[in-house]
């Protein structure tokens, strides 16, 4: 079975542009990457120990959803980039993720 496949083995599909428009727009802290098909979110904590902490509640919903983030941490910062590489763009996983994150980070001090 290919991971990047629906259940019933069909490849996912990118964002229509109307799904793009609709399923972005509550994202409000995410920004569109220039010349690429992904959604980046910079993130502070107050310490590293806050902010790996998060990157470990990420990664295991990442892990159940089969869909992994790239990201970049130095210390107390955390840039996270979501895109479905084999659809080679956005889908609907990463608007799960970027959502999942999201509700995350409003109970932390990440902003």
């Amino acid at each position: 079975m290919n991971p990047f496949a629906n259940q019933d083995n069909t490849m996912i599909p990118t964002l229509t542009p109307e799904q793009r428009t609709q399923l972005l727009a509550p994202l409000t802290e995410w920004q569109l990457i220039p010349g690429r098909d992904a959604i980046q979110r910079h993130l502070r904590f107050a310490d590293f120990n806050e902010a790996f902490g998060f990157m470990t509640r990420v990664a295991i919903k990442a892990q159940e959803m089969n869909h992994h983030p790239e990201w970049f941490n130095v210390y107390n910062t955390l840039d996270i980039t979501l895109s479905t590489h084999d659809a080679d763009g956005l889908t609907e996983r990463d608007i799960q993720l970027a959502s999942f994150i999201d509700a995350l980070s409003s109970g932390t001090s990440g902003t």
